[in-house]
């Protein structure tokens, strides 16, 4: 057998046979890794329940043919329990690990910036350390910029001319200057823009200090952002609760 360990995130399950699952984990060394946990949907089974999404675990696995198999587990942070007992958290959190998993497609390509990052934004979300909406927002942009597809906000994304600028257009990268500005673009406030770029560089008293009509407008942006950078929208972002 070829074990190895590794932290890791579970970000789906899905059951296997009578007793079996299949788990998704970001792992922080070797990226994405599919397993099957054994029996572990047996009341019996000895790790099952730090095996759901949102654990912070440290794992071993040794390698099989198409499918990892789980031999040990020790949880770090148990962020499933803090979050599943709050439907707006929880919602807010599985968007997190879908877009996790999107962007992170190819298993076994290390991605230790994204689960550092994820692991980051579940425990603010666990914490409560800011508005739900805020840490969503900011962790989707923060993952986009990871993955090649970082927004510019005070700058023109087509010609690079310095900001402020007052026109939005997601398929150009984020802010564009008047000359560049493309139909259809829209036309946040300043203090969104100010708000979207607190977010992006974890700018948290500004951030924390924005109203909430901002935060709607910075949110629509974020999310049409991600689905155009995706290429199909989360099944997961309709449900979030925005309060």
């Amino acid at each position: 057998m070829s074990l190895y360990r590794d932290e890791a995130i579970v970000l789906r399950t899905q059951k296997l046979g009578e007793a079996d699952r299949i788990l998704t984990l970001l792992t922080r060394h070797h990226g994405k890794v599919r397993a099957v946990g054994k029996g572990v949907r047996r009341t019996s089974s000895r790790f099952g329940s730090r095996l759901e999404p949102f654990m912070v675990i440290d794992v071993q696995l040794y390698t099989g043919r198409s499918l990892d198999v789980v031999t040990q587990v020790e949880t770090i942070a148990p962020y499933g329990r803090q979050l599943g007992a709050d439907y707006g958290l929880y919602t807010t959190g599985t968007a997190m690990l879908e877009t996790a998993d999107r962007l992170v497609a190819d298993e076994r390509e290390p991605a230790t910036q994204q689960f550092l990052l994820l692991v980051g934004a579940v425990r603010a979300l666990a914490e409560r350390a800011h508005a739900p909406g805020l840490v969503l927002d900011s962790y989707l942009l923060r993952a986009l910029a990871v993955a090649g597809w970082a927004p510019s906000f005070t700058e023109c994304a087509r010609c690079g001319t310095e900001g402020p600028h007052s026109a939005f257009a997601v398929a150009s990268g984020g802010a564009v200057c008047a000359p560049c500005r493309p139909p259809g673009a829209a036309s946040p406030a300043p203090e969104t823009f100010a708000l979207l770029a607190a977010l992006l560089t974890g700018d948290w008293p500004v951030a924390d200090a924005s109203a909430e009509r901002h935060r709607r407008e910075a949110n629509g942006l974020v999310a049409a952002f991600l689905q155009f950078h995706l290429e199909r929208s989360l099944r997961s972002l309709p449900m979030v609760e925005r309060v």
